[in-house]
């Protein structure tokens, strides 16, 4: 997996959950809902949220001032998490009596942004009218990537004939050189032809050693970048001069309004793949984890997915013969 996410421990298991607190009870009915909590209970309740959501030694808990809550019984507790000057706060539920500690999260079911990521425009792989879409967040420079497209994706074409396409977003990260390079130059070929973008895709992902070079350096891997798309649109047929335009002009605004949007889904690995909308797990999911998500997307459609068989190898789509 590229681009491992930001530590965030605790954070992420702070959904769902309903902590007995193992306090003792300590009547506090008679105080005001925006009075804190006793020191007594204050410390209970550090030690509880510690415990149960492994807490870092080095993050320091600070509980705030219960406030009226739109559940019977309980009162809202603002708590927020430090650590080097950055702070995080997380609203739970206390209950009256201050015996119980809840952490609950309401989501909308109608505003997924998951399932309405914006692929206007973008090459698509398999057929337009296939049932399922498969996006991929991706990253030309990321090996995982290039497993995934190279290895797992044309197993899941294979099986899936039909009923699955694939689409990718730019999602270069910086600590990769050439890969803003990449993904630019992949779309001046896909401004005038989608068998071109995937030829170019397809190719990059099979050749990043060779591109990266011994001894990385960036402007060499550019224009070499450069000449494999031209040999590539030259295979294509595609308007040379309109093409060398392009690569000249390096407009990132398509890529760098892909990396919002990845951004705003709170991406921060490659390859990150959605299948109708759900979110799997970043890196180069196997087969075992891809097929069941796609499996789920068909049946919620009324369609029977194809009877399970065992992987079988095959070539990344029928690309346009690379540069040799």
């Amino acid at each position: 997996m590229e681009g491992r996410p930001l530590v965030r421990c605790f954070l992420s298991c702070l959904v769902f959950i309903s902590a007995a607190a193992g306090i003792a009870q300590i009547a506090t009915n008679s105080l005001p809902a925006t009075d804190r909590l006793s020191p007594s209970l204050d410390r209970r309740v550090e030690l509880l949220i510690r415990s149960q959501f492994s807490v870092r030694p080095d993050y320091d808990i600070t509980l705030g001032a219960r406030t009226t809550s739109e559940t019977a019984g309980y009162d809202n507790l603002p708590v927020t998490f430090s650590h080097k000057g950055k702070q995080t706060t997380v609203d739970f539920l206390i209950s009256k009596d201050g015996s119980t500690l809840e952490r609950i999260e309401k989501f909308s079911t109608g505003s997924n942004p998951a399932m309405t990521i914006d692929v206007d425009k973008r090459p698509v792989r398999g057929a337009a009218t296939a049932k399922v879409e498969i996006i991929n967040f991706d990253d030309l420079q990321c090996p995982y990537c290039g497993m995934l497209n190279s290895e797992i994706l044309p197993q899941t074409m294979n099986r899936y004939k039909g009923l699955v396409k694939i689409v990718y977003k730019d999602y270069p990260l910086p600590g990769h050189p050439w890969a803003m390079r990449a993904a630019v130059d992949a779309n001046c070929l896909a401004s005038q032809s989608d068998a071109a973008y995937w030829a170019y895709v397809d190719f990059v992902h099979s050749h990043g050693r060779d591109i990266s070079g011994a001894n990385p350096d960036p402007a060499r891997s550019f224009t070499e970048l450069d000449n494999i798309a031209g040999t590539i649109g030259k295979q294509s047929k595609v308007d040379d001069a309109q093409l060398a335009l392009c690569l000249k002009k390096q407009d990132q605004s398509v890529v760098n309004s892909s990396l919002k949007l990845g951004a705003s889904l709170k991406i921060e690995a490659t390859p990150q793949v959605f299948v109708d909308g759900e979110r799997l797990p970043s890196g180069a999911q196997p087969v075992d984890q891809l097929w069941p998500a796609i499996d789920r997307a068909l049946k919620a459609q009324g369609i029977q997915p194809p009877p399970e068989t065992p992987p079988v190898e095959a070539p990344a789509g029928s690309p346009a013969q690379g540069p040799s």
